[in-house]
């Protein structure tokens, strides 16, 4: 057929063949059939080799949860901790622990231990109860705590300081919202107080659940808590739960207190040896380590002892419980003595050099360097008058000394803009010929920067009056508000010349783009802390060689769930006793610390301030830190956390709804680990929840620059000229920060041409119209940095 109807037939794909599939007719049957089956075994095999991975993957993740349960039910764990916390005032937390630990031991009466170990659950319980109103102690509880048992009252619907749905008051919302930031484990909610009758029960218990679900997370169980039946029905199902931590807490070992004693050291006077027993919990932990007591500080082991457990999970019926508070003679199984060639040292700080920057006599480099300089110097042809000699020579400036003598020839110092840095260089990083004006200057600004930093601290309450305190606080929060509503603006004093107020500050050409060395002028904190090349892989090799010790098994380490004692040295005595007190509110907590983590870096964390803090927080002010089961005081500055540029801007107060940044000087702690910021309250000794976050990172190089804002007003108005006063008070100040770029708050740039007259009035050229109601604005930085404490741990303060 012809036409349209004629056959068509597809071109041959061979465009994209290869040379072995086009030659393949040319090869026998037999080769076909091996290269055919050659191709079907590889697919075969991938699928195979594939199916066998995800089975080997899933009897992995099964060996390893079996061994987890195992681990947690069996004789040799730590007793299981539960924390019972009520969510208000009204809720009698005591009698419900003594319900819940008569149940356990099935004692009808007497006096029972906080832990116990019972054979008809085959487990151990450890069951704390968590002080109303106590925050510090509630923290410490929910560090350590399996399961937080939330206790609700169904009476404190009717009460009429209650919260909008009757549950929850005011310190257990604020509560909620720490144990939420430092990681929640397994929760439950105990409803109390339900009526009898079986209706009226169920209906309030529907009632109770749908108010408190949205408070807790989704699997949370919730379990009326009233009698005996309930809580044994609670108990069978605890026993089959799977129990999650976070994740923090089971990358070190830690030990919970039951008991502290203390023992007099007789070779260091003011020091003592302080000795806390209990169960080690999450991972095991070596002699040779240090440790940190959570609110005292970093220590060395004397020794560990390893006791014999006074709460052993046995068969019999008739011994499911032991007060171990009866048992007066402790019997040492095992004692495990440091050896003093592998033992962790205690190093806090590097040693200071006072001479370190000094320089006495240069170097061979350094000579081989100027005289390579010199020979460079000489080899440059410069055109020179005919007949002229060297030292006429030396005398002559070439064009760029030229152009810089004439930006500087109206006054002897100057800023001068460097180019290929792009900032704009300080008095005392220029060469000044006259020495006693810089060291005048430097002699004069001492006191005056330090009025522009956020160092002025409120000072002690014991030297000032309640009317002074209350003053002084009322120029705190008026600062804050002017921060917020005009940031970084500074006034010019009119009795001290600018170029000498703002010393130590230079203008950026650009804040993103524009070099800033960070090894340039650092403080002399900077000679007492560490700092790695690569954390990173630091950090990665730290936690290896720590997984590494414990596979081995090693003589030098406790096992975790063994009944130890502590053996810590050199503590001092005021501190130890300070512990024993506080032993009686909350657990004292002895967590094992990595390779490098007593040593002082520069810390960043990611911080928000707290819903419930209203009182502004002031940059360098002295703050209370948690991180982890690590306690410190430090006093951190705020910046910006700029991702498109390797300088961040400094905040002077914390502002609320936004995360900033918080820099520290602190010991080391690997991330991540969650922070809780306290401060004392406002004529109260007990602290509040300021601000919480996490770590970020350790990183002495992170750039901070403090900003400040010059604002001048135009006087006359001329297109794109303009004369503006009050930035400036005297010529010699214009002409100094002539180079710096100047800007308005409506969007116009240009730049200084000339002073004006004798009160710092000048001239300015724009980029385009002017307004009359504008504002000019120049930018100076300076870098900044975070104030070192003047005590390290707050334990003497609590």
């Amino acid at each position: 057929m012809g036409g349209s109807r004629a056959q068509l037939n597809k071109p041959h794909k061979s465009r994209f063949s290869t040379k072995s599939s086009r030659n393949l007719h040319k090869t026998s049957l037999k080769d076909k059939s091996r290269i055919a089956k050659s191709e079907r075994n590889v697919a075969k095999g991938a699928r195979a080799a594939r199916l066998q991975r995800n089975k080997m993957l899933r009897e992995q993740k099964k060996a390893a949860l079996l061994k987890e349960k195992r681990a947690s039910s069996s004789s040799t764990s730590a007793p299981l901790v539960i924390l019972l916390f009520g969510l208000s005032a009204s809720v009698n937390v005591e009698s419900l622990a003594e319900d819940l630990l008569r149940v356990l031991s099935n004692d009808g009466a007497g006096d029972v231990s906080s832990t116990v170990a019972s054979s008809e659950y085959k487990m151990r319980i450890t069951v704390l109860k968590a002080p109303h109103g106590n925050l510090l102690s509630c923290m410490e509880m929910a560090k350590v705590a399996d399961l937080i048992a939330f206790v609700a009252s169904t009476k404190s619907l009717y009460e009429e300081n209650a919260s909008d749905f009757g549950y929850i008051d005011s310190f257990g919302s604020q509560c909620l919202s720490v144990f939420r930031q430092l990681g929640l484990p397994n929760t439950v909610v105990f409803l109390r107080d339900l009526p009898s009758d079986l209706k009226g029960k169920n209906e309030l218990k529907k009632m109770s659940i749908s108010n408190l679900a949205g408070e807790f997370p989704e699997d949370c169980k919730f379990y009326p808590a009233d009698t005996k039946d309930e809580l044994h029905k609670f108990l069978w199902l605890f026993k089959e739960q799977r129990l999650t931590v976070p994740h923090w807490r089971n990358q070190r070992p830690y030990l919970m207190s039951q008991k502290v004693d203390v023992v007099a050291d007789d070779l260091n006077s003011g020091k003592c040896t302080l000795l806390l027993t209990g169960y080690l919990h999450a991972h095991s932990l070596s002699v040779n380590q240090l440790v940190h007591v959570s609110g005292a500080g970093d220590f060395q082991l004397q020794k560990i002892e390893i006791l014999k457990d006074p709460n052993p999970l046995k068969l019999r019926k008739e011994s499911d419980a032991m007060d171990s508070d009866d048992v007066i003679d402790v019997e040492v199984v095992r004692s495990l003595d440091p050896d003093s060639m592998t033992q962790e040292p205690l190093v806090v700080e590097n040693d200071l050099d006072p001479l370190a920057g000094e320089q006495t006599w240069p170097t061979e480099a350094e000579m081989a360097e100027a005289d390579r300089n010199q020979k460079q110097k000489r080899l440059k042809k410069r055109i020179l008058p005919r007949g002229t000699s060297e030292y006429q020579a030396a005398w002559i400036l070439d064009e760029t000394d030229d152009e810089g003598s004439a930006s500087g020839s109206d006054t002897d110092d100057g800023m001068v803009l460097d180019e290929t840095e792009g900032y704009i260089r300080g008095p005392k990083e220029t060469n000044n010929s006259d020495v006693d004006d810089d060291e005048q200057v430097s002699l004069d600004d001492r006191d005056a920067d330090e009025e522009t930093d956020t160092d002025s601290v409120m000072m002690e309450d014991d030297n000032l009056t309640k009317e002074q305190i209350e003053e002084e606080i009322k120029k705190i929060k008026a600062a804050h508000a002017e921060d917020e509503e005009y940031p970084d603006e500074v006034d010019t004093p009119v009795d001290n010349p600018a170029r000498k107020r703002f010393t130590k500050y230079r203008g950026l050409k650009s804040f993103r783009t524009s070099s800033w060395d960070p090894k340039e002028s650092l403080p002399p904190e900077y000679a007492r802390i560490f700092a790695f090349d690569k954390f990173a892989k630091t950090q990665k090799h730290v936690f290896a060689k720590f997984l590494d010790m414990e596979q081995e098994n090693r003589d030098d380490c406790v096992p975790a769930g063994q009944y130890a004692r502590l053996h810590i040295k050199e503590v001092p005595t005021p501190v130890a006793s300070k512990l024993c007190l506080l032993a009686k509110t909350m657990p004292i907590i002895a967590s094992g610390l990595f390779q490098h983590e007593s040593k002082m870096s520069v810390l960043h964390f990611s911080i928000k301030k707290h819903d419930t803090y209203d009182a502004p927080i002031k940059a360098k002010e002295e703050l209370v830190f948690h991180v982890g089961f690590r306690q410190f005081v430090a006093r951190p500055i705020f910046s910006t956390d700029d991702m498109n540029s390797d300088k961040h801007k400094m905040e002077r107060f914390l502002h609320a709804g936004r995360f900033s940044v918080a820099s520290i000087y602190a010991p080391i702690s690997f991330p991540p680990l969650p922070l809780i910021v306290l401060k004392s309250a406002e004529g109260s000794a007990a602290p509040a929840i300021a601000a919480v976050g996490s770590l970020r990172s350790i990183d002495p190089d992170r750039i901070i620059l403090k900003k400040i804002v010059l604002t001048g007003y135009p006087q006359r108005v001329s297109k794109l000229k303009a004369s503006v006063r009050y930035m400036f008070h005297s010529p010699e100040d214009v002409r100094w920060f002539k180079p710096v770029e100047v800007y308005t708050k409506c969007g116009r740039h240009g730049r200084i041409k000339e002073p004006l007259g004798t009160h710092g009035a000048m001239k300015c050229t724009f980029n385009g119209v002017l307004q009359q109601h504008d504002t000019v604005c120049m930018s100076l930085y300076k870098r900044a940095y975070p104030k070192w404490p003047e005590h390290r741990f707050p334990i003497l303060d609590t």
